[in-house]
């Protein structure tokens, strides 16, 4: 919700709320690396993105673990019957046509909240072949907060979080940090190794995204 906005919680978001918990105890998932203490604002990064099932078990971790988890969503979702739904979930609404983008948006309320942690599915969709999209990295860097990376090990039911890092400002070095820690947890997986390879490119200027 808005920093300074108070009302009730709805009825829809409690029950989803106690869907999504079930479902995460249900299926046996487990934290293998807590999320960090006292990060009260941060980017989280999360890979890979392969089902519509990662929101569900990934938001089961962030419960246990008393952290709310944030996401952007165009601000047309947050109008009418709606609008408390997509607040108590952690949404936040952003306007891509209004002036400054949907970075200074998001930097705004970073600024604004004593505590925000955005969930970003870096890869954008479920189809991606593992290359990242920079905006998680712009946002961090903006709203001057620390980026923690998140994957989920879909054979193992296992999700972890890394410590927190602060973007340095040469996103193809960050990267291939944030590649590396990665394929530390799941080496074969052939997305991390694809972003590996993204962020060598972005290095050696082969590629600028």
């Amino acid at each position: 919700m808005q920093h300074n906005e108070t009302r009730n919680v709805s009825l829809l978001s409690r029950i989803v709320n106690r869907i999504i918990l079930f479902l995460y105890k249900w299926r046996g998932w487990k934290i293998k690396e807590r999320f960090p203490v006292d990060v009260k604002k941060c980017v989280i990064a999360g890979a890979p993105h392969t089902s519509n099932w990662d929101f569900v078990f990934f938001a089961g971790a962030t419960h246990e673990e008393s952290v709310q988890p944030n996401f952007m969503g165009k601000h047309t979702l947050f109008q009418g019957i709606m609008r408390n739904f997509m607040l108590d979930m952690g949404g936040i609404a952003v306007d891509r046509n209004k002036k400054g983008g949907t970075i200074e948006q998001l930097k705004d309320e970073f600024d604004a909240r004593d505590e925000l942690n955005l969930v970003i599915a870096c890869e954008g969709t479920r189809k991606s072949d593992g290359k990242w999209k920079s905006g998680f990295y712009n946002i961090a860097k903006a709203a001057g907060v620390p980026i923690v990376l998140a994957y989920a090990d879909n054979e193992n039911r296992t999700i972890g979080f890394a410590p927190p890092m602060m973007p340095t400002g040469n996103y193809g070095e960050d990267l291939l940090k944030i590649a590396e820690w990665f394929r530390s947890k799941i080496p074969d997986l052939e997305r991390y190794k694809v972003l590996e390879a993204q962020a060598r490119a972005i290095i050696e200027g082969r590629n600028d995204v």
